[in-house]
């Protein structure tokens, strides 16, 4: 416990056996009160002093404990004056954004969620008030700096206010979200040596608490939402539970108490929050892997807030759609950033997208490409359910408008490409031209078709200045399509452990097929997979990126951060990508620098859903069947996994016959046969897997060191194997 020490001497007279200690002299860090001096004769007692010893003199001590209480700088610049510590007019912890905000945009709406009950509404205002009483609640009920308090829950306002009150006390939040399980918790909620505990719901706390009653020590739990009378008694039996109003009104009370009293303030010494402190704690991989808690600091979070400005230059009044789970690092970053424009933040759900795009018609959507896939598909199926007639002229239209934005991103200068070679002036004049000429032909149609069909379709998605995508990468057909009905989608790049931004597209140049220029104070390089040396432009290998949004490292994992993060600060991300060489003139003129992908190298696939997997699970789990030789899980930016896989043709065989599936004289098993029974193996094997594998691609040439799809060392190359077998796979997923 952090206390300050404040004390005067104390003196305690003592006549005990030991002679060098005739004269006692107390040092405490506690600030010390005494009462009336008591005499005492001394009665003598089995195993206790000598009688001879007639008298024993001493003070009974009463302690006050001056403690110690961090606040962010810019947020709480009074008690920091107040205290004689240096305040500061500028954002030095995340926190302190609010109080900008509110100085700025006071009643302007900032928070709408109807979904809860009571559906909410929140100005700029009102949201720094609740922030304030919400941390200094936390304070009163004995959360301290540098404590881990866990905030399981779901997007909301209050989740907000949750996260924020608890940055703003100096202790660190450890974030996950309601749907994972109850084993994924526990083990976040354990490894990141949380004491305390926010959920979401009585319904959440109700399922987790047999868990972590037995196996996780928390001195209390906060509710966000719902009423302590729905808690079932026995999971929380002894520990004490808060309500979200309780904490608030906690908060406010001793606000109150502290600033009608100076004595209230003397039990507290107040220092500012660190910009290089850790503001929170992100899991990454949860059951799918060995934990790994990232580490963002105050710093990390701060250069997202104030360099995304370049990418989505919100205004005061620009509405925005939110709906991806607050703990996922994108979705954070993006929300701080809004709100520090005067933006209004709206709350939807995966239910209510469709219906919110068309009442809310908001400037803005903040999404993975899981959604934009959706919004695809559902364009789609309109379009083919409508009459023969609309259904021939709304794809003529498209048709056209594929072409003509084709053009215009030539002549534009936008049409990404990794050669390196520099076109001649003479060829890049004729192209512009040749380009020029031919988007002006398809214009009429074009405008046509905005008018006919497309103005259609934006009235029911609203997204009238862009939809900003990340988690994920963007499948090219969609990106088009929404290039050609008007709608502006902005594709970007980064990673939890990069706070996560670390590059995107911009409103003025939107390079179709790449994330984007690197946001500000941002450095990449691509490295050669083997060798680790940098190669140069338009060349394909392992991306790294250095900044200030790089996290501070894994929690109690040292040699993981070794193997991601170099002395030099350079991150290694795991992906392949390439770095668009630079053009003086030509189609490509304006992409030189913007970043590439093209998969990832490391194992860790991500889906278009956002979800981390780690598929080492999947396939060593895959591997105890004896049908299966070799298997590579697959999904990378898609809605499920699937599987390559070498199978045991002579064990398949005999299992096949043993289930009666062929005949016992068969000397071979058709394809669809041995695919089916594959999928009964993978079922069987992998059941209890985090994750399920869907398609399966059958391959009969196994992986080997000869044809460069293993290391060595015996390491199937994913990525190899990927590219060899793309066409399939997609296929596949088809």
């Amino acid at each position: 416990m952090a206390t300050v020490i404040s004390s005067t001497s104390n003196i305690v007279w003592s006549t005990s056996f030991d002679r060098g200690h005739a004269l006692q002299l107390l040092v405490s860090r506690r600030r010390f009160t005494s009462k009336p001096v008591v005499l005492k004769k001394w009665s003598g007692s089995p195993g206790g002093f000598s009688p001879n010893r007639r008298f024993r003199v001493f003070c009974e001590l009463k302690t006050e404990e001056m403690q110690i209480r961090r606040c962010s700088p810019f947020l709480e610049s009074s008690l920091l004056s107040g205290n004689g510590a240096l305040a500061s007019d500028q954002w030095k912890a995340v926190p302190d954004i609010w109080r900008s905000s509110a100085e700025k945009y006071g009643d302007h709406v900032a928070l709408v969620d109807p979904y809860h009950d009571p559906p909410s509404s929140m100005t700029y205002k009102q949201l720094e008030q609740e922030i304030l009483d919400f941390s200094e609640g936390l304070r009163v009920i004995g959360v301290k700096p540098d404590e881990k308090v866990a905030l399981f829950a779901d997007n909301s306002c209050r989740w907000l206010v949750a996260d924020q009150g608890i940055m703003a006390t100096g202790a660190i939040n450890v974030v996950r979200g309601s749907r994972s399980s109850v084993e994924e918790l526990l083990q976040i909620y354990t490894h990141s040596e949380s004491i305390a505990l926010a959920v979401d719901s009585p319904e959440l706390c109700n399922r987790i608490s047999e868990a972590f009653c037995s196996k996780a020590i928390m001195r209390f739990v906060i509710l966000l939402w719902g009423q302590k009378s729905s808690l079932t008694s026995e999971g929380v039996d002894g520990i004490p539970v808060f309500s979200y109003k309780e904490i608030i009104k906690l908060g406010q009370e001793s606000r109150r108490a502290m600033f009608d009293s100076n004595d209230a303030s003397k039990s507290y010494t107040y220092e500012a929050i660190n910009t290089d402190d850790i503001a929170t704690l992100v899991y990454t991989s949860g059951t799918t892997g060995n934990p790994k808690g990232v580490m963002l600091t105050h710093r990390n979070l701060l250069h997202q807030i104030q360099n995304l400005w370049d990418v989505v230059p919100a205004v005061v009044g620009d509405r925005f759609l939110t709906m991806l789970p607050p703990w996922h690092a994108y979705e954070r970053a993006c929300e701080y950033f809004i709100l520090t424009h005067g933006s209004e933040q709206v709350y939807t759900t995966v239910r209510n997208l469709k219906d919110d795009l068309r009442h809310y018609q908001p400037n803005y959507l903040i999404s993975v490409p899981l959604v934009y896939e959706t919004l695809y598909s559902g364009i789609q199926k309109q379009i083919s359910a409508s009459s023969t007639v609309r259904k021939f002229i709304a794809l003529a239209f498209l048709r056209i408008s594929f072409a003509y934005m084709e053009l215009k991103r030539i002549y534009e200068g936008i049409y990404l490409s990794k050669s390196q070679e520099q076109p001649s002036y003479l060829i890049s004049l004729l192209d512009w031209l040749w380009a020029r000429i031919m988007a002006a032909i398809l214009w009429p149609l074009h405008v046509l078709a905005k008018k006919l069909v497309y103005s259609k379709i934006h009235a029911a998605i609203g997204i009238s200045k862009a939809g900003i995508s990340g988690g994920g990468s963007l499948p090219s057909h969609v990106d088009k399509f929404f290039e050609a009905i008007g709608v502006k989608i902005q594709n970007g790049y980064g990673l939890t452990e990069c706070s996560p931004v670390t590059a995107a597209r911009r409103p003025t140049c939107n390079v179709l097929g790449s994330v984007g220029h690197p946001i500000r104070h941002t450095e990449f390089k691509v490295v050669d997979i083997e060798t680790g040396e940098v190669l140069p432009p338009g060349s394909k290998g392992i991306v790294k990126a250095r900044g200030p949004q790089v996290m501070k490292g894994y929690f109690k994992n040292p040699e993981a951060t070794k193997q991601v993060l170099d002395e030099d600060g350079w991150f290694n991300t795991g992906d392949i990508g390439w770095i668009a060489p630079h053009h003086s003139f030509g189609r490509s003129r304006c992409c030189g620098g913007v970043i590439a992908l093209e998969g990832r190298a490391k194992d860790t696939i991500v889906l278009s859903t956002g979800e981390n997997v780690e598929p080492v699970e999947l396939e060593e789990a895959a591997l105890r069947s004896s049908l299966i030789q070799q298997i590579v899980v697959i999904g990378q930016d898609k809605r499920r996994l699937g599987a390559i896989i070498v199978p045991n043709k002579e064990e398949a065989l005999i299992s096949a016959k043993a289930l009666s599936i062929i005949d016992v004289n068969a000397t071979e098993i058709s394809k669809d046969k041995l695919t089916s029974l594959l999928y009964e193996e993978l079922r069987r094997w992998t059941s209890e897997c985090s994750f399920q594998i869907g398609p399966i691609l059958i391959v009969d040439e196994p992986f080997t060191i000869d044809s460069g799809l293993m290391t060595p060392t015996m390491k199937i190359r994913r990525d190899r194997v990927v590219a060899l077998y793309e066409e399939q796979i997609n296929d596949l997923y088809k």
